[in-house]
């Protein structure tokens, strides 16, 4: 049941959001679950070394752990820990609280595919998410156990995508699971000749497989095609939190750091609303390009991106800074706005934010500003 006292990011969220309706009946809800490091000063509070970039050793700072609605693109929880936590002792809180936010049921976790690199693929951490009834696919976290693994595997497949990188099956019983999970050994030639391995844990069926990464059910009767697939399914990764992450680093919000703990916390809870603001303010102008069309031809709706391939920065850097102005009625309502028609944008944009306004009644022109 929903608390009466709900916080209130929970409560927009859950008004805008793609990835809170999410159909679990119709597809599979996918969430990548990260951490990153926030760099500050070394008078902040929780501020200590931990795991930066590797040109950022000797700084301090927190750590930003996040669980993203990937499909959607939008930030499900954040959370800030210490610069020396790790998405080893993190994970079930980010997890737990992403259940909050999605109010997630048991039937409904049983249709959510959660994606871990190697900072959370312990052992224990993988059979409490299989026990609460989430399939994954995440990166085992020894190293060591790795390369062991990898002497098992019978027969290596080349990655056609990146022809250095072999895959294989590791033929070894994952005995201490408590789901009947899949391993897979993935190794590359490093600069000193060596290979560098690690293993993948999966626990999906090769039909689950092969849907999420878009390829034919006929393929899973071919086992490099759905080896292939599970290893193109973990990559997915770059595009989803990792991309989250540089996106937000893109536009700023992580430039602003405070001294108290407490404060950096309400500045990163705000950076997740400018996140997903941005998400759905594409996603607004998408659906009011679709029903304008669908207007102009009186035919039934279909996709219509008027900003394919617009990202976090091109948002903030392109849309957001169409010039123009505002006309207010003597009440004090917006009554109409007039776009720079001079803005590389503003035509492009003139339809779908007549759409979006029209139920407000606002009308939308194109000037000189």
């Amino acid at each position: 049941m929903r608390g009466r006292c709900e916080p209130p990011v929970d409560s927009i969220y859950r008004q805008h959001s793609r990835g809170y309706r999410h159909d679990y009946q119709a597809d599979w809800q996918v969430l990548d679950v990260d951490m990153s490091g926030w760099l500050c000063g070394k008078k902040a509070e929780f501020a200590t070394k931990g795991y930066f970039a590797s040109q950022q050793r000797n700084r301090r700072g927190r750590q930003l752990g996040r669980v993203l609605a990937t499909r959607y693109q939008e930030v499900v929880v954040d959370r800030l820990f210490a610069g020396n936590r790790q998405l080893n002792t993190t994970l079930q809180e980010l997890v737990e609280a992403a259940e909050v936010t999605l109010e997630l049921t048991e039937e409904q976790r049983a249709h959510c595919l959660l994606r871990i690199d190697a900072g959370g693929g312990s052992v224990p951490n993988l059979n409490w998410l299989l026990e609460r009834g989430y399939h994954l696919l995440a990166k085992a976290c020894s190293g060591q156990q790795a390369r062991q693994l990898a002497k098992t595997v019978q027969e290596w497949i080349t990655d056609p995508h990146l022809p250095k990188r072999q895959v294989g099956w590791v033929t070894e019983q994952a005995l201490a699971f408590v789901r009947p999970v899949r391993r897979v050994a993935v190794r590359c030639p490093k600069p000193n000749g060596q290979w560098g391995v690690g293993v993948l844990i999966c626990w999906l069926s090769d039909q689950d497989i092969l849907h999420l990464v878009g390829r034919p059910a006929c393929e899973a009767q071919d086992p490099h095609a759905v080896l292939l697939a599970l290893l193109w399914l973990y990559d997915q990764r770059g595009g989803g939190i990792e991309t989250s992450f540089q996106g937000d680093k893109g536009v700023g919000l992580t430039k602003r750091n405070k001294k108290r703990f407490a404060a950096q916390q309400m500045l990163m809870l705000l950076g997740s609303l400018v996140h997903n603001v941005i998400v759905w303010a594409h996603d607004w102008l998408t659906g009011a390009a679709s029903a304008a069309s669908a207007q102009a031809s009186g035919q039934a709706s279909a996709t219509c991106d008027p900003l394919p391939g617009y990202g976090m920065v091109r948002m903030v850097r392109d849309v957001f800074h169409i010039s123009g102005f505002l006309c207010w009625d003597a009440s004090g309502q917006i009554v109409q706005i007039v776009l720079n028609q001079d803005a590389h944008l503003a035509r492009r944009l003139l339809s779908s934010v007549r759409q979006l306004l029209a139920p407000m009644h606002v009308v939308i022109n194109l000037d000189k500003t």
